[in-house]
């Protein structure tokens, strides 16, 4: 990811050789894939229909329309330009001559909506010019969302800055417990922390308390925010980069009770939480040690086997994790067999969340950290919280 256009079509080509398919196949129309910019790289006021045909080995080509030639010229790459509906069809016939299988941002079934980003309309004509298509889900992974050294340091940065300002916004509680404060308070507390470091975030963060924590993307505002008192359970779920077009999101969730003693359940479900947490983290550990691939789907298995064992796998409701990039949910494996079935193997240089969570009607809990994948082993990037923390005002 970032090395630009010329990294991101060799690393596919290097992937591709010795695959049965026969090229890469990318299409956009008015930013409806979002893998091909991250190929290609932001251009402003593409208006057309645009495509990229990246053969398994040979010359990549663009196919544009004629009013976008002038956006294209700069990549290093030859532009094929159209006149027109009939002329782009047959040039993309011509461009894809000899092909049998093609890779596109398609899913079977939708099976993976982070690679299925082509409508069925544009698969259709594909398949029309006499050639299978398949999915590029492990292509453009290997090739656009494996991150550089400076990315990797980026997301290191921001990940100590959320490891402190969690423990700050606990703090915060424990110092206004008296004065009324909510769950809006602390989250607006959190955002101010953010843009003194230089970390920016389009949404959130999670303050919640109780039954609030319950919702897995709760969002505290003034309407809806709850003052915060002794003997609550709050869960604080927090994400950020640094400022800037190339850095790496980092996405962490601690847990806390106000008061000096964590009630039975309330551990209990914590312990289950973390012990699901850890048994997915040590799953990785296993397979890398072994030489073995491990795909997203099975670590997703290891810790809803692991809540189901406790007693709580119906309150277990969502993907043990998802993948990190410039967009908190990056475009990469999930750790998911829940919502879908992630098969896209951990490579090394992507990186993820691993976040299970046990959602009762009365709180929940939810304990994420973030794992690095190296050429050895995963990497936890992130403070790793072993204990409830206790916030007394």
């Amino acid at each position: 990811m970032g090395n630009g256009l010329a990294d991101a079509i060799s690393s596919a080509q290097e992937y591709m050789a010795g695959r049965p398919v026969d090229g890469w196949l990318l299409y956009d129309y008015r930013g409806m894939n979002a893998v091909f910019w991250d190929t290609v790289g932001p251009i402003s006021n593409v208006t057309r229909p645009c495509w990229l045909w990246v053969p398994k080995g040979g010359q990549a080509r663009f196919l544009v329309g004629f009013v976008d030639q002038g956006r294209f010229g700069r990549l290093g790459v030859p532009v094929i330009l159209f006149r027109g509906r009939e002329n782009m069809v047959s040039e993309l016939r011509a461009m894809l001559a000899g092909a049998v299988r093609v890779a596109m941002e398609y899913s079977p079934m939708a099976e993976l909506p982070r690679a299925s980003r082509v409508d069925a309309g544009i698969v259709e004509l594909v398949r029309s010019l006499g050639v299978e298509v398949v999915s590029s889900a492990d292509i453009f992974q290997h090739a656009t969302q494996r991150w550089t050294e400076p990315q990797l340091q980026s997301h290191l940065e921001a990940a100590r800055h959320l490891s402190a300002i969690v423990h700050e916004a606990f703090d915060c509680i424990g110092v206004n417990l008296g004065t009324g404060v909510t769950e809006h308070d602390v989250a607006d507390f959190i955002r101010k922390r953010f843009g003194e470091v230089g970390l920016e975030v389009t949404d959130g963060p999670i303050v919640a308390v109780n039954d609030h924590a319950s919702d897995p993307h709760f969002e505290p505002t003034p309407e809806n925010a709850r003052q915060i008192k002794r003997g609550d359970w709050v869960l604080i779920d927090l994400w950020a980069r640094m400022a800037g077009e190339d850095t790496m999101y980092s996405d962490i969730t601690w847990t806390a009770y106000v008061g000096d003693r964590v009630p039975e359940r309330h551990r209990k479900v914590f312990e289950a939480v973390i012990g699901a947490r850890d048994a997915a983290v040590d799953a990785i550990a296993a397979a890398f040690q072994a030489g073995r691939p491990v795909q997203g789907w099975e670590l997703d298995r290891v810790a809803r086997d692991y809540i189901d064992r406790a007693g709580y796998g119906k309150y277990f409701n969502h993907r043990l994790g998802h993948s990190l990039g410039r967009e908190v949910h990056g475009n990469a494996v999930n750790l998911d067999s829940w919502e879908t079935r992630d098969t896209r193997f951990l490579l090394p240089g992507l990186a993820v969340t691993a976040e299970p969570g046990i959602y009762l009607p009365e709180f929940g809990v939810r304990s994420e950290i973030d794992i690095y994948i190296t050429e050895k082993d995963p990497q936890i990037t992130t403070d790793v919280q072993h204990d409830v923390v206790l916030i007394s005002g």
